[in-house]
């Protein structure tokens, strides 16, 4: 039986987004669930100022339940240094901290408690990793301790015992990670789970830790809290747990009576992580089959994750029966205010997620803390912002005057500095953005026919059209600011003075610079060449990957399915290696085989020089650099993904200005994205 359609008024065009929803003792307000993932906010395993804020900024704007990140229930268990430390004692004044920080905004909280089994690592604990069986896992290596019979009560008394503490430290319930990283899901799944007691074998004794942990969970909260499962739905590994299983299992916690949803996931986070966390590469709603599976077995309500990046794919969703709760993580990431927007009919002024994985799932690879590409404040909500407003619409649009709101044309000029801002890329749209929200008089002068900057040029190669959302997004909020934009302007030094800014800010970005080795052969061009149609190579390609980055990879996929055939040389050890923390490489590597893209590695371009008896071909020197050793490569065109130069002209123009003069992104550094992003918010909130 549907839901009943939200009450008139709320959540316009959601036919069953913003329709409450029991979760057994508690009443959620709408259907979108910030599920639990890592941030890497703790600080020598406690709870933090951080994550109060973090997850007190979702529930103000609107999130129906938020689910924390794991907290550890025993201390053989700590795969990376920032895991919350759920069994320490001490843990409950920051769980409290966190528990009132949500609730003050009336949203429920639960924390998620885990055990990583396997999937973890003795670098700090100094322990053996315990797990179901001797089977290292691919990522950390590491053989673990199969546990015995006593080590498994004390695993189920600690599970208790962490559960009892959270209900203590005010959170509403608690959520049994068994999905994508857990020594649950290591006993449920047969590839991890060679036992041969009570505790493996058939589907039913690999299921009895989790039941086993569901009692004693529920004992440890009483009725009063909320108790859910999070299961791995499908884990796309040979031996794995498949579909018709997890559905199996699904059943068997159905059948306690003592579970108030199932939460589902798919993948594993060491084997197919790629699958976890899908970049952009992968369809929005692509593991929609798993909790519709489940749900069509079970009682309890249940939630669906999968890359749903705007508030219409989460309805449909709902719509089409395949979840009752959707699961946005990364999506309010991006927007802490998406929910609220979506209910107040304002879901265009959402900043859609990216899915392109930099700052979030990149970040933890690198043991940082969660960031967003395109959310400046992300990872820093803890911190004042000086701004008075951030422009998002809470319940309803602000009205005119109001903060975030467009200026009146009555009210007036607005107060503050008159601001210039050069460069419509990233960089220039978050500092116009950033100033206009502080109050500022902004105009924003781009030499383009349209906005967007490098982002125009990146979202040309195939599979990265979403990097649009980023400029748009920015565009759309600075429109709706009163950012005066002048397109096709070229600005100069005069042109600015006339203005009399305040402050200027440059985000003039960066141009190709041609390798010392190309020696000036019209057939080494940029990638910039390429995918802005300046160049059209064909026949035998070479592309050059010093960036290790989407740049060599997209332009090698583009030529490759025009019909050139390709090799991407790179000196490091692999193609395109920041992929792997993008969860990129795994995609890239499936689309290369299928094209026919041969990869080599360590090598690095010594010159470029005409090839002998071909008209215009390309002989490009290349040295093993491990070796020594010297290959020649014959090329119709070689294609540089290498370093570029700041466009940084006008800087040196302004030396001597008599107003501020400041540059953000490439024109300071060429760097990625993000970079441009935080550099233009924080020069326009010094102003």
């Amino acid at each position: 039986m549907r839901p009943p359609g939200p009450p008139a008024g709320v959540g316009a065009g959601y036919r069953h987004l913003f329709t409450p929803l029991r979760l057994g003792p508690l009443t959620v307000a709408n259907r979108i669930v910030f599920c639990a993932h890592l941030t890497n906010y703790a600080d020598n395993g406690r709870p933090t100022a951080q994550h109060a804020a973090y997850y007190a900024a979702r529930a103000a704007g609107g999130a129906g339940l938020i689910i924390t990140e794991e907290h550890s229930t025993h201390p053989t268990d700590r795969p990376y240094e920032k895991l919350i430390e759920g069994y320490a004692p001490d843990a409950i004044d920051g769980y409290r901290r966190i528990t009132d920080a949500v609730h003050a905004h009336d949203v429920p909280i639960l924390a998620q408690l885990n055990h990583n089994g396997g999937q973890a690592s003795s670098m700090y604990t100094r322990l053996p990793v315990w797990a179901p069986s001797p089977i290292a896992d691919p990522l950390f290596g590491e053989v673990p301790k199969a546990v015995e019979e006593h080590e498994i009560t004390e695993i189920i008394d600690a599970y208790a015992q962490v559960a009892a503490r959270c209900v203590a430290g005010g959170f509403d319930g608690v959520e049994l990670q068994c999905s994508h990283s857990s020594i649950v899901r290591a006993f449920l799944s047969p590839a991890t789970n060679q036992r041969t007691d009570r505790w493996g074998g058939p589907l039913p004794h690999r299921a009895r830790l989790l039941l086993h942990l569901v009692d004693a969970v529920r004992a440890a909260v009483g009725p009063g809290r909320a108790v859910g499962v999070r299961l791995c739905g499908d884990e796309l590994i040979e031996g794995g747990t498949t579909i018709d299983e997890a559905v199996e299992v699904a059943r068997m916690v159905d059948a306690t009576g003592q579970v108030d949803y199932i939460n589902t996931s798919i993948g594993v986070a060491t084997h197919t992580l790629h699958m976890v966390e899908a970049s952009m590469r992968v369809p929005p709603g692509y593991a929609a089959y798993i909790p519709s599976a489940i749900r069509a077995a079970v009682r309890a309500p249940v939630v669906g994750v999968g890359r749903f990046k705007d508030p219409l794919q989460a309805d449909r969703a709902l719509r089409a029966g395949h979840a009752d709760l959707v699961g946005v993580v990364r999506g309010q990431i991006a927007d802490p205010d998406f929910a609220a927007k979506a209910r107040s009919g304002h879901a265009e002024q959402i900043r859609t997620c990216l899915s392109c994985n930099q700052e979030c799932v990149g970040r933890m690879g690198l043991n940082r803390w969660l960031g967003c590409i395109e959310n400046p404040r992300a990872g820093r909500e803890a911190l004042p912002d000086p701004r008075p407003s951030s422009g998002a619409p809470a319940a309803a649009a602000p009205a005119a005057g109001q903060p975030g709101a467009a200026p009146s044309p009555a009210a007036g000029p607005a107060p503050g500095r008159r601001v210039l801002v050069v460069g419509g890329g990233p960089g220039g749209l978050q500092a116009a953005v950033s100033a206009a929200e502080g109050g500022h008089r902004v105009m924003l002068v781009e030499r383009g026919a349209q906005l967007g900057g490098a982002v125009l040029i990146a979202a040309r190669a195939p599979g990265r059209a979403e990097l649009l959302d980023l400029t748009r997004n920015l565009a759309a909020h600075a429109r709706r600011l009163g950012v005066e934009v002048e397109l096709g302007t070229e600005a100069d030094a005069a042109m600015l003075a006339a203005h009399r800014p305040g402050a200027v800010v440059l985000a003039t970005g960066a141009v190709p610079a041609a390798p010392w080795w190309a020696g000036g052969h019209a057939r080494v061009v940029d990638v910039r060449d390429v995918l802005e149609g300046r160049a059209d190579p064909a026949g035998r390609v070479v592309v050059i990957d010093e960036l290790g980055f989407h740049q060599a990879t997209s332009v090698a996929e583009l030529l490759a399915g025009r019909g050139c055939e390709v090799e991407v040389v790179t000196p490091a050890l692999v193609v395109g290696q920041d992929l792997g923390i993008t969860l990129d490489l795994e995609t890239w590597n499936a689309t290369a085989h299928a094209l026919g893209i041969r990869q080599s590695t360590e090598r690095v371009p010594m010159g470029a020089e005409d090839a002998p008896g071909a008209a215009g071909g390309v002989l490009l020197r290349l040295q093993h650099h491990p070796t020594g050793t010297e290959e020649a490569r014959e090329a119709d065109w070689v294609v540089c993904a290498v370093h570029q130069r700041p466009d940084d002209a006008l800087w040196h123009a302004l030396r001597g200005a008599p107003f501020a003069v400041h540059r953000v992104g490439d024109c300071l550094a060429p760097r990625r994205a993000h970079a441009a992003v935080v550099e233009g918010h924080a020069v326009a909130v010094g102003l």
